[in-house]
Order: structure tokens, then sequence, then C-alpha cells
């Protein structure tokens, strides 16, 4: 069995999506399997990726769902995946050049010790740019909370995982109707049992696409509020200092406005601050309505 599952969810992505196939197989460390997670695509990507299992030049597994959004994608992705190892890259982004390379030479440091999840590597955009900042290299470990939070590192950081860690924890929930769960709700669960190992090397290379959640998440926000609503609950319940939990009730609160529930109160985890939040929450429903009223 190989070491690694490289997972793709992809929708409607088969025009960007031999980008991602390429950097695969321009890895010299071919210890991984692809497995491509279609989330209802109406377009050819099953036939595209089809072809690319006919060529038999890497290990490719493809399976199909109807759409539940990116978080289905992953929860379907983590039923599925053997490998001791996964890393998720998303369909019109690439794996870094050797990133397998890094991987497998990081976890040889920390595969024997139970408190580490896995590790966090750098994202850079298509010309090597780093995205936000590295990470200090005093930190010797840290959770993805503290990053952030803490050591004050910025960007998007790209995650492996030990695959019987993420199998662990609650798959994230589907809401009808909606597509959306903001994927931070599981790495904020494994956050609070397990250690990362940083990486200060690049892993992933990424394209914000138009179409992509990253340019569009006012528009998320509003079309899918129970996905928001379930997200800001529990990190009211699991951020550590007030800040973060106040700013947490008020996007609660506006997600509330929008699914029209009038008993956020009640089922808040954190009632207080949520009174507290209700006139900023209010505001924060107006202007994303105001900048989505299209």
């Amino acid at each position: 069995m190989k070491t690694i599952t490289v997972f793709t969810p992809a929708y409607n992505r088969a025009y960007c999506l031999h980008k991602c196939y390429e950097s695969l197989l321009n890895q010299p460390n071919q210890d991984f399997v692809w497995l491509v997670v279609d989330d209802g695509s109406t377009d050819n990507t099953k036939e595209l990726v089809s072809s690319w299992i006919q060529e038999k030049k890497i290990e490719i597994i493809y399976h199909y769902q109807e759409n539940q959004g990116m978080h289905g994608a992953h929860n379907t992705a983590y039923k599925l995946i053997e490998t001791e190892l996964n890393v998720c890259v998303d369909s019109d982004d690439c794996l870094g050049v050797d990133a397998i390379n890094i991987i497998l030479k990081n976890w040889q440091l920390i595969k024997n010790k139970k408190i580490f999840a896995g590790l966090v590597g750098l994202d850079a955009d298509m010309k090597g740019k780093i995205i936000g900042t590295k990470i200090p290299s005093t930190i010797k470990e840290t959770t993805l909370y503290d990053l952030y939070k803490k050591h004050g590192v910025k960007g998007d950081k790209k995650l492996v995982y030990r695959t019987e860690v993420v199998k662990k924890y609650p798959p994230y929930p589907l809401f009808e109707g909606e597509r959306f769960v903001p994927l931070g709700y599981l790495y904020q669960l494994i956050d609070q049992d397990y250690k990362l190992l940083p990486v200060n090397e690049v892993l992933c290379e990424v394209e914000y696409m138009e179409d992509g959640s990253s340019m569009n998440i006012l528009k998320q926000y509003r079309r899918h509020p129970n996905g928001f609503a379930f997200s800001r609950k529990s990190r009211m319940q699991l951020d550590e200092n007030f800040k973060e939990k106040f700013k947490n009730a008020i996007h609660y609160v506006s997600s509330a406005m929008f699914t029209k529930n009038g008993s956020f109160v009640t089922e808040s985890p954190k009632k207080f601050i949520t009174i507290l939040a209700i006139p900023f929450g209010i505001a924060l429903n107006l202007f994303i309505r105001y900048k989505t009223k299209k």
C-alpha cells in the first residue's frame, strides 16, 4: 500500500484539473495514490479522469457522488482513504515540486510520536511566492490554532494528517439545501488533542479561481447560513479567549438572521456573549446583505 493519499474534491473543474494531475506525474517519489472525489460534476470530469486511469502513469481512484459541497467531499474522502497519511490538493491547485519527498522525510521524524496528528507546511502561488508568511523556525510543534492566534502566522497553509486521526472525529454535517460547512471545524477539533510538526517548505501551489470558495466567501456566507452557524457555535466553544469567542458570536448572530432562527440565543454554547454580540451581528448581517444584494 502507498503511504500517502492525495485527495482532490472536484466539481465541474475538468478545465483545470489537468494541472493538478501533471503536478502529480512530476513527483520524483510516487509513493502516493490520487483519490478524485467527483462531487456531482456535470462536465466531462469522469471521462477525463478515466482517460488518466487508463494511462496507468500513477495510481488513481475515482469516486462519484451527488453534489454535497466541499465538506461532503472531504467526508467521503476520509471514509475511502486507507493509506497512513492524507493531504487535500484542490482541483485548481498543484502539488508542490518534490512535495511527496518533503512530506515523507518529515513524517519519519514524528510517525512514532502519537501526539502528532501530522504536518503543516507552506502554500505558494503559481509563481512560487509564499502565501502569507513563513512559520517561525523556533516553533518545533504547534496546533493550527496556535499557529495563527499565538504565533501570528498569516495565509493559507497545507495540512497533512495521519489518517487514523481524522477518522476518529465526526464527519461534517450536511444541511438540506446547503453545500458548505467551513473545513476548519474538523481542524479545530483535532487541535484539542494533537500537535502538528511545522515544515517550512512548499507543499502546494495554489490559484484562487474566480469560481472558487475563497473568491466568493460572502456569497457562500449568505447561501449556506446553517453551515456557518454550526461552525461558529463550535468555535465559540473551543476558542481560548474572549475576543475570539465574541467575534464568532457576531458571525453566529448574523447567520441566525439569515436562517430566521429565533432560538439562536438558547442554542448558543455561550449565551451571554451571544447576547452582547446581537447589535454587531445585526450590523454584519445588513452589510452582507448589501454586498450580495445582486
